[in-house]
């Protein structure tokens, strides 16, 4: 039997909450199996005292969306000085943040999809911005799981889309569309994982409802792909993760044209460790169980373990 204990942080207060708790559950249930002592807690206004009674050896993040893999948690976690899963509070803001992720990949001549950027909190609704034409893909800056991703065919479906997502999101991002194949490749520790082909089965792209509905999408893995264009990813996967100073684990998801031209779309900081997420599917690929994956990103937080936390009566 395992002596540490290990807090399960799930749940939040983002649009991601449910797929959160699905991770977060998967995650305890593997820990309990694996023989560490694991509790489970929501990422609440109690949070700080719960985890500060609890003090665990390590917690292991299972948040995603905003307040998770924005940097927040993290950077409470290292003022209380807990060591925890995943990347750092300022790489997890910089990976969030899809606008300044891209300007980065940008400036470091990594291929990325033409885009701009809109400020929505002021009232005004943008016309079609000049520099791209429709198809369009527009997206909340901040946003994760697909959450509020609409492809946009005409002028009506962009005003429908801008009014919409002004109700819910302060900035947005239109992005050249690229028809293509999706593909992801995950990092493990500065390992590549196997590539693996998205296809998505209940939508025209991988949505929300495709990510997370049994069925609805199928992971093709490895990738049926040539050599060549599989190498080009896994660089471009581990160039991406270091550039934004990752660590332990993250994703990076392409397009590939139908050129055969790779373009990144975005990097997961936490991916999902649900019943239907790829990292699994990944790790598996390459002959690491569910079980195997967990206990190892387990590690990776107990080997930055420093003092105990003080318990506050």
């Amino acid at each position: 039997m395992k002596t540490q204990h290990i807090a399960v942080v799930m749940g939040g207060p983002s649009s991601e909450r449910e797929v959160s708790i699905s991770s977060g559950s998967q995650v305890m249930a593997a820990l309990t199996r694996l023989g560490y002592r694991a509790t489970s807690l929501d990422y609440d206004a109690n949070f700080i005292d719960a985890i500060r009674t609890l003090a665990p050896d390590a917690v292991f993040i299972a948040l995603h969306g905003t307040g998770g893999e924005d940097g927040q948690i993290q950077a409470l976690l290292d003022y209380l000085g807990i060591p925890y899963t995943g990347s750092g509070a300022a790489a997890s803001a910089l990976a969030m943040d899809k606008h300044l992720t891209k300007k980065l990949l940008a400036a470091e001549g990594l291929p990325t999809a033409s885009w701009e950027c809109f400020d929505l909190s002021k009232g005004v609704l943008p016309l079609l911005p000049g520099a791209l034409d429709l198809p369009l893909v527009l997206k909340p800056r901040n946003e994760g799981s697909s959450t509020g991703v609409h492809i946009v065919h005409t002028h009506d479906e962009w005003a429908k889309a801008m009014l919409e997502a002004s109700h819910h999101y302060g900035e947005c991002m239109a992005e050249e569309f690229i028809a293509g194949r999706e593909f992801t490749v995950a990092v493990l520790d500065d390992q590549m994982l196997p590539v693996i082909e998205i296809i998505a089965n209940v939508d025209s792209f991988y949505s929300y409802e495709a990510k997370y509905s049994q069925g609805g999408s199928t992971h093709v893995v490895p990738a049926k792909i040539d050599d060549a264009l599989a190498a080009r990813l896994k660089v471009l996967a581990l160039s991406t993760h270091r550039l934004l100073g990752l660590r332990d684990y993250s994703r990076t998801d392409f397009i590939v044209s139908k050129e055969g031209r790779p373009h990144i779309l975005e990097v997961n900081s936490l991916p999902g460790l649900t019943p239907t997420s790829l990292l699994p599917d990944a790790a598996l690929a390459m002959g690491m169980s569910y079980d195997a994956l967990i206990d190892r990103l387990t590690m990776f937080a107990l080997t930055r373990a420093t003092a105990p936390v003080t318990t506050h009566t």
